[in-house]
Formats: C-alpha cells, structure tokens, sequence
C-alpha cells in the first residue's frame, strides 16, 4: 500500500508547474488523479501520460472564472471515480497589479479564480466527502498573503482571504473529519515563472541573483510543495486541520518588485 493508495483527487490547475507536480506526485503514489486545465488537449495528454506509466488517471477542462465550471470540475471527478477523498485548490492566476491602479476586471478575475473558485469547489467536494466519512482539502497560497510585492497586490489579497477560508473551513467541517489546509509557497522555479519573466525582459541572469536571495541556496520546485501535498493529503496528517504551511518566508536582500 502506497500514501495515497486508492484515494481520489482532484487537483486543479495541474497541467503545468506546481500543479502538475502535485498531480504526478500522487499518481506515484496510488491515487486516482483527475488532472485539471483551461484547455482540455493539455489536460488529457498529461492524463494519458499517467496511465501509459501504469497509474490511474482522467482528465477534466473547465474556466474556474466561471461557476458552473467550478462545479462541474468536481462533479465530473466524483462521477467518474464514485467520489472524491482529496481537493487540491492549486489554480491561480498571478496577474500583476498596484492597488492603487489596477482595473477593475483585473482584480474581479483574480478573486474570481483565487479565491471564488476554491469556495466552490470545496462547497461542491464537501458534499461527497461527508457520505465517504472524511476526505482532504488542500488549498495552494503564498507567502505572498504575508509580504505581497507592490505589483501583484490583488493576488496577495486573493491568498490572505483563501488563509481565512481554510482557517474557517476547517473550524467547520472537523465534525465531518474533513480536513482543511494550506501551504503557502515561497518562490518556486516553473514555466510560467521563466515565462514572466521573459514577458517583464527581466536580466538574463535574474535566476543566479534570485537564487542568492534565498535563505537555502535555491529556488522552491514544484516537488517540494508536492511533498508537503502528499502530507496534508494522506492518512499521516488525520488529526491537522486548519494549519498553514509556509514555505521560506522572508529573502535575503531580495531586490525590489520582483
């Protein structure tokens, strides 16, 4: 028997980055994994890469700016697999935006994504949960909810209110034996961070000068906070609920605005 052993879980936002290695982590492990995206070909590619490598695997797209979607990613995951024991809310949209000027459609889609999309689907995971007597939420933040750069202000709010929705969540839900927790990530090496920041035209050399700025010598990798997932996903962690995780918190010097 491995960690996740027949448990089902559905991780959103897992056909890149710290998503997909959550994803990936978990079908190594025996869990029955429905992959999660925008786009339904990338979403089902990853999935039949899973199961060519012998793991159990499905795929489901849908907006999660959208709330029949929200729902419906959920849904499809308990239909196809009789259920859900583990929501992993991992999608976000990293939009950059001062407070003090960004749009207003800018920051609805942020919240809508960050921190609408996670209520929803844990409204909508909940209800299986409590017939399979018990399951996991895991909800994906930031550091950022503690020291959020200038520029990506609303998503620093979006993941300071998905802390007090795990917190209140778990309050809750602990009489169902649902647990409700979140792990706040640090500055973690991925696609979308490389294409950032040669969408910003940042130095060729940002990624050295990032590295130096953290306390451990490197950037986090989708591995690690995957590793931290399996924990608050598995039977190791029934009794934590309402916890929060923080990865490294505080740079070295770290240069302004990154």
């Amino acid at each position: 028997m491995t960690a996740l052993s027949s448990k089902v879980a559905l991780v959103t936002g897992s056909t890149s980055g710290i998503g997909r290695g959550i994803a990936e982590h978990f079908a190594s492990l025996g869990a029955r994994v429905v992959v999660h995206g925008r786009r339904g070909e990338q979403a089902a590619e990853i999935a039949e890469t899973l199961r060519a490598a012998g793991h159990e695997a499905a795929s489901v797209a849908s907006d999660l700016a959208n709330v029949d979607d929200c729902r419906r990613a959920v849904r499809f995951t308990i239909d196809h697999y009789g259920g859900i024991d583990v929501l992993v809310n991992n999608a976000a949209l990293t939009t950059r935006g001062y407070l003090e000027d960004v749009p207003v459609d800018v920051w609805d889609r942020i919240i809508d994504v960050n921190l609408r999309a996670p209520f929803l689907c844990l409204q909508e995971a909940v209800r299986s949960m409590k017939t399979r007597g018990g399951g996991s939420i895991v909800n994906i933040g930031s550091v950022n909810a503690y020291i959020g750069e200038p520029k990506l202000g609303p998503y620093s709010v979006s993941k300071g209110g998905l802390m007090t929705m795990t917190r209140n969540a778990a309050a809750t839900l602990n009489r169902y034996r649902i647990r409700v927790n979140q792990i706040n990530v640090g500055w973690t090496l991925t696609e979308g961070e490389e294409r950032v920041k040669r969408e910003e035209e940042h130095d060729p050399d940002w990624l050295p000068k990032a590295i130096a700025t953290r306390p451990f010598g490197r950037l986090l990798t989708p591995r690690d906070v995957a590793l931290a997932a399996e924990y608050f996903a598995s039977d190791a962690s029934e009794a934590i609920t309402g916890t929060i995780m923080d990865f490294e918190q505080y740079p070295i010097g770290a240069p302004p605005n990154w």
